[in-house]
């Protein structure tokens, strides 16, 4: 079996530590001994962007934020069926994960970061949404394993009351706040439903096949 290769270590602001490995062709960004991603299942990634798209399909030159880079796999499947006057930004806390996308990574990006639509931010997706005032038709969360602050304490505030009523704001009447998790959380989904969300919770499956492991989208329409 091929080893598993060591490129490069990034500090997490406010705490953590990420390790970006490579076996082969396959990819994985790891936290501590937890694998937060891998270039090898992706599914429930490519899903959120779809299930979103879907949503705002009637919107008109529509403008997306997307917390957490990742390996481009939302990006990448937002561009897909993104219009060609459609904006997309992209929030990144940690400078060295964009730095792998245009470095070790590039083949994975796939040219997504040249895309014109595109435009990527090293900032706290937080801090752009509370400047945002009924701003983006949709806003896509997968900046941890889901509504808990696992490669971030700070990430806990997105998916608080004060959080979600933040991001309410960003977007505009009728927007959908898309949020990916690892596994259910019904305490979140009341949330989201408390601060004034049409809650619509998708079963996706992990990798692009039929089996395997099955993650959470909830998509919540600003009503």
């Amino acid at each position: 079996m091929i080893p598993w290769e060591h490129l490069d270590t990034a500090k997490v602001p406010g705490g953590g530590e990420m390790r970006l490995i490579r076996r082969g062709k396959e990819y994985s960004i790891m936290l501590g001994n937890i694998a937060l991603m891998n270039s090898r299942l992706f599914g429930s990634e490519e899903a959120l962007a779809t299930l979103t798209f879907e949503k705002i399909a009637a919107a008109l030159k529509p403008r997306v934020l997307i917390g957490g880079l990742g390996m481009g796999f939302t990006l990448r499947a937002a561009l897909a069926i993104a219009p060609a006057d459609a904006r997309i930004e992209v929030s990144e806390l940690v400078p060295e994960v964009v730095a792998w996308a245009r470095g070790p990574m590039a083949e994975v990006f796939d040219g997504s970061l040249e895309d014109v639509r595109t435009r990527v931010i090293v900032e706290d997706v937080g801090a752009i949404m509370r400047r945002a005032r009924g701003t983006y038709d949709a806003i896509l969360l997968d900046v941890d394993n889901g509504p808990d602050g696992l490669s971030r304490p700070g990430n806990d505030s997105l998916y608080s009351s004060a959080g979600l009523a933040l991001a309410r704001g960003a977007l505009k009447r009728g927007g959908v706040l898309a949020v990916w998790s690892q596994g259910p959380d019904e305490r979140f989904a009341q949330r989201l439903r408390k601060a004034g969300f049409e809650v619509d919770e998708k079963r996706v499956r992990a990798s692009r096949s039929k089996r395997g492991a099955r993650h959470v989208i909830w998509l919540a329409v600003k009503s």
